[in-house]
């Protein structure tokens, strides 16, 4: 994928506001501030393409990023707790909506927080995930908050909790120190090619 070439395309706050699918999806999910926007910023080699902030459940809607010919999918964070009832069921039916259209998802990025175990809501969307037959990665994030030590450590706790998941890679990165965003790259491109090529 030609990351260097991104572009944001739209925000989508609706189910039926989402776009046909006309090209390989890559998603990216997780807790409300995980680090996706940060991740996507780093993996397209941009400060701010995606907005950063410091305050949880600031991204409310799906949003799209144009990369070369496929789209980066970064879904609303989950797990707020200070987010409303009916504005979390919005969320819930955005999410479940988007799964369930059939769309041309080649890889779920299921972003972690690589200094902490898998919160209760982390553990249900990866059954939620197995349960469809989602094709999903582990990607550990805030790697650059951990000793080489414990960094090695993460690696082997996530990838036997993830494992019964059905998780296909665990990748530990670092969008502050760009740490495994060269692996990540790969992995998307790999999974493009296979998408494509019908695997």
């Amino acid at each position: 994928m030609n990351y260097a070439n991104a572009s944001f395309q739209a925000a989508y706050g609706l189910s039926a506001q989402l776009p046909d699918s006309d090209r390989t999806e890559f998603v990216l999910s997780g807790r409300s501030n995980v680090g996706k926007s940060s991740l996507i910023n780093k993996l397209c080699n941009r400060k701010n393409l995606a907005r950063v902030s410091s305050t949880p459940g600031k991204t409310a809607t799906i949003n799209f990023y144009e990369v070369g010919t496929a789209y980066l999918v970064d879904l609303p964070g989950y797990g707020y707790a200070k987010v409303s009832g009916a504005e979390r069921e919005r969320w819930d039916r955005l999410i479940n909506r988007y799964f369930e259209s059939g769309r041309r998802c080649a890889l779920v990025l299921q972003l972690l927080d690589s200094r902490h175990a898998p919160s209760a809501d982390d553990i249900q969307m990866l059954e939620y995930l197995q349960w469809h037959g989602i094709p999903f990665a582990a990607v550990l994030t805030k790697a650059d908050k951990l000793k080489k030590a414990a960094q090695e450590q993460a690696v082997q706790d996530f990838t036997r909790i993830c494992a019964p998941y059905g998780c296909t890679a665990v990748i530990l990165t670092s969008a502050e120190k760009g740490q495994g965003i060269d692996q990540l790259r790969q992995l998307l491109d790999t999974a493009q090619e296979a998408l494509e090529d019908g695997v």
